[in-house]
């Protein structure tokens, strides 16, 4: 490890990479696990929690480690891919000893682990070496100030039953893409998770939840006030909102329902009209619609939304007012590569491809994958009996149906050997 920094703070390992000697990516890393032992002595750290395919959680021991280098983590590739199961003997520096509330040895000084160095000792084991703490913040909107400690110097890190904030936990998470911070709360410590949610803003909560398993989400939106349940569900898209709505029992998604806005609720409800797997029950009701005078440069702008997936921006709707399904008559859908070879100042209706075949309501999913994969279509329009548009379905709202309940759990099919 001649090239390995010295000294590793472990909120910036979180969501680097880790590759095999062969150069390919195996996983990431998410936590570093390490034995407590005496505020005296540095805990050792045992090994990363590396996430594989699938969002399977495996132990990465640090012999098995053989460089960590800025942006990156190299293993020797021999490793087992057993499902992670914390130890009774075990920490979790991100998940349990971030946040923190910790005293200064020998002062009355306390504030919160916003960080944690380690380093390798002479035995060339790894060891927690550092704590970076932040004091109370003193007046209005001022921040505390910072400190970066010997572990000697701090004492309160090993009493684990210990209240423990969420501040620098969510800073770390606000980064993550929104199925990687899924990832991480999907395996906090119940009391952990609770105080994390808690403090998460309603449009990121509901980035999150869509990511999570099933019986996260009905976990989660059964804890919160209904109030706040109803807000969180209107961030949501409304097809994942229709899905979670409908694996809640039936009085509290009635008054879930009752508490949305009126037209959030209305979207939902129609959704859940439409029997699971047909094209009615994956269809989001969200697509880039525009009327027929749209020029190209303003179809253009609407697929730069950073919001949209990559399958909702491959495609226009150009339908009859309203614009908002059920639509008036769907005229045809641009394909972005069209409009890309197009003037901006061309209108949209001069693009459209007008043979592609819309899908019913009430098709079947298998009928729906075999319309995409017939026409090699990452999205396709839905419509009723009169042209109407009512949303379209992507290849994500597809797989989402397709792929078992549990696809998260099963094991990874990837090349890493078993060691």
């Amino acid at each position: 490890m001649s090239t390995t920094p010295s000294r590793v703070f472990v909120a910036r390992l979180v969501g680097l990479p880790i590759f095999d000697p062969q150069g390919d990516q195996v996983g990431k890393v998410r936590d570093l696990v390490v034995a407590l032992r005496t505020e005296a002595n540095q805990p050792r750290v045992l090994g990363l929690v590396a996430e594989v395919f699938g969002r399977r959680r495996i132990f990465v021991p640090m012999t098995r480690v053989t460089n960590i280098d800025a942006g990156q983590v190299y293993t020797t590739g021999l490793l087992n891919m057993r499902r992670f199961q914390q130890r009774p003997t075990e920490t979790l520096v991100i998940g349990q000893m971030l946040d923190r509330t910790v005293r200064v040895v020998g002062s009355e000084v306390t504030g919160e682990v916003y960080d944690v160095a380690m380093e390798q000792a002479r035995n060339r084991d790894w060891v927690l070496s550092r704590i970076a703490l932040q004091e109370p913040g003193r007046g209005f909107r001022r921040k505390g100030q910072t400190h970066v400690l010997e572990w000697s110097e701090v004492s309160g890190l090993t009493r684990t039953e210990d209240s423990q904030g969420a501040t620098q936990l969510l800073a770390t998470l606000n980064e993550m893409r929104p199925a990687d911070a899924a990832s991480v709360i999907h395996d906090l410590p119940k009391e952990r998770r609770s105080a994390v949610i808690a403090e998460l803003d309603d449009e990121r909560l509901a980035d999150v939840l869509e990511e999570l398993p099933e019986e996260d989400q009905v976990e989660i939106l059964e804890h919160l006030d209904s109030e706040r349940a109803a807000d969180v569900l209107e961030e949501m898209s409304p097809d994942d909102a229709a899905d979670l709505i409908a694996d809640l029992p039936p009085e509290t998604a009635a008054q879930l329902l009752e508490l949305m806005e009126p037209s959030d609720a209305e979207d939902v409800k129609r959704l859940m009209s439409y029997a699971e797997h047909t094209a009615g029950g994956m269809m989001t009701v969200e697509p880039v619609i525009l009327p027929p005078d749209a020029t190209i440069a303003e179809a253009l702008a609407h697929v730069r939304n950073p919001d949209l997936t990559t399958s909702l921006a491959a495609l226009i709707y150009v339908c009859r007012s309203p614009l908002e399904p059920p639509t008036g008559r769907l005229l045809g859908v641009a394909h972005i590569q069209r409009l890309l070879r197009e003037p901006p100042s061309t209108l949209v209706a001069a693009a459209l491809d007008k043979t592609l075949d819309p899908l019913r309501p009430e098709m079947g999913i298998d009928a729906v994958a075999a319309h995409l994969a017939a026409y090699n279509l990452v999205a396709a329009p839905v419509v009723d009996e009169d042209g109407r548009l009512l949303g379209a379905v992507t290849v994500d709202d597809l797989l989402d149906h397709m792929l078992p309940e549990n696809w998260r759990e099963q094991a990874p099919r990837t090349g890493v050997r078993h060691g």
